[in-house]
């Protein structure tokens, strides 16, 4: 198995892994942030069907351009704020899963030459197909990292 193959399963694999692991955050504390600023396991989970969208822009730009200039994606001021906490939580993790599922069949049909294009992302020194999809595997499980805190979380003072 070469390391696309392990992106690819990583990624493909994320929602039997994560979607359980929202299931089991009790209702009391589904929506409550641990301090102010910081996301609530409802807000995580909700954050990953948000992301989708934006990564198939950018594989259709590299995939179309030479070097393309990438933006930095941030959370918006409305999602830093809250915003998510009113996202039906069922529907996001619908969606997380069908546009994950759509995303794989996607990487499975691209070839080496494009798992090997590059952009220019204005935070990173080097960025290509196939670091973002390494860097979204990651960023799966970073928010389940921080969804199981917050399931395990015994001082909510």
């Amino acid at each position: 198995m070469n390391d696309v193959d392990v992106v690819v399963s990583s990624l493909e694999r994320a929602p039997a892994l994560i979607i359980p692991l929202v299931r089991e955050v009790p209702q009391a504390i589904l929506k409550r942030r641990p301090k102010p600023g910081k996301w609530s396991a409802h807000e995580h989970a909700c954050h990953l069907a948000t992301v989708h969208p934006v990564l198939s822009a950018r594989l259709d730009l590299m995939l179309s351009e030479q070097r393309p200039r990438i933006v930095s994606y941030q959370p918006s001021a409305d999602e830093e704020c809250g915003a998510s906490l009113e996202v039906n939580l069922e529907e996001a993790m619908e969606r997380f899963s069908t546009d994950r599922q759509r995303l794989v069949q996607r990487l499975r049909g691209l070839s080496a030459e494009d798992w090997q294009r590059t952009a220019d992302h204005e935070e990173y020194a080097q960025y290509s197909v196939f670091i973002m999809f390494r860097h979204l595997a990651m960023h799966d499980m970073l928010h389940a990292y921080r969804i199981e805190e917050l399931l395990l979380k015994n001082d909510w003072t």
